[in-house]
């Protein structure tokens, strides 16, 4: 007689993380995966392509797409960013909504919420940056968001302090459908590394300029080669003005010294060995209504 096994069935699928920009989606993905993948910054809208991250436990693997915000688009870049941010919900397997706490559900979230009744995949909604309201407060905001969809589950979560986060990984594989894993359990991310050290680089640039230059820079990276235990690496950013060269270069080269230095340390912790990088700026006018441009800098419409 053959003996009845317990063994949980193996899940695999594809979550789609959305919400409008800045509410936490990178910082949450860092969090779940437990190292650094996506970029995060305090300025919205930091997220620009879809990057697929790899969670792979004991009771299956999860392959999350962390996507743009949805946000009304106001160039060829922002329509690419609400492109793919649109496109992911009809291959996820599960849907995970991110909001701030509020009782307040703005113009953003009902376009949110429009495209989520079209949506076949589950949806669990994630209140998001629980750390900056009082317990009691939390019930009245999931109570604003239940009335406008049937959510599967609703999970306040703190992505900074990392609060809740376990319970919102066994709902997640709760709703996932069984299967074979898509990639190897050793892998956290599918982008390559030169797209990974570029968005890097990006967001030590945003973190160091704050407010001085809006959000049209952009990072190629040009070469990237080993030699000698030393991974040479030569980049450049590109922005939209004279002015914004100035500025990202600062007075003696103060500027593009210190974005260089950050990104340096973190592209170092990360391939653990020494890194030699080398900056350089470049004014493209205009490249984020430039389809040739866009494709350069790793935006591809085609690809959506």
């Amino acid at each position: 007689m053959e003996e009845m096994s317990d063994k949980k069935p193996y899940k695999a699928g594809f979550v789609a993380l959305i919400g409008r920009p800045n509410v936490g989606k990178s910082t949450l993905m860092n969090r779940l995966i437990g190292q650094k993948i996506a970029i995060t910054s305090p300025k919205p809208q930091t997220t620009r392509t879809r990057a697929r991250t790899i969670l792979t436990l004991e009771e299956g693997q999860i392959v999350f797409l962390d996507t743009p915000g949805i946000h009304k688009a106001k160039d060829k870049l922002g329509n690419y960013m609400v492109s793919v941010a649109e496109h992911t919900l009809e291959e996820a397997d599960v849907i995970l909504w991110l909001v701030e706490p509020s009782n307040f559900i703005g113009g953003g979230e009902r376009h949110i919420i429009e495209q989520l009744k079209k949506a076949k995949a589950p949806v669990i909604l994630v209140i998001n940056k629980t750390d900056t309201v009082k317990k009691e407060e939390v019930l009245a905001f999931i109570d604003t968001y239940q009335k406008e969809l049937d959510f599967k589950e609703i999970v306040p979560v703190s992505a900074l302090k990392g609060h809740n986060t376990e319970r919102l990984v066994k709902c997640i594989f709760s709703y996932l459908p069984e299967g074979e894993p898509f990639f190897d359990e050793d892998m956290v991310t599918d982008q390559p590394m030169r797209q990974v050290v570029a968005e890097l680089i990006r967001e030590k640039a945003l973190r160091s300029l704050e407010d001085e230059v809006p959000h049209g820079i952009a990072v190629s990276v040009e070469r990237m080669r080993e030699e000698k235990n030393i991974c040479h690496i030569d980049a450049t950013i590109a922005c939209e003005k004279n002015s914004h060269k100035g500025i990202i270069i600062g007075k003696d080269g103060q500027m593009l010294k210190k974005i260089g230095s950050s990104a340096r340390h973190e592209i170092e912790a990360m391939m653990e060995m020494k890194v030699a990088l080398k900056l350089w700026v470049k004014v493209k006018k205009d490249w984020r209504d430039n389809d040739l441009l866009l494709k350069n800098f790793g935006y591809n419409p085609k690809d959506v």
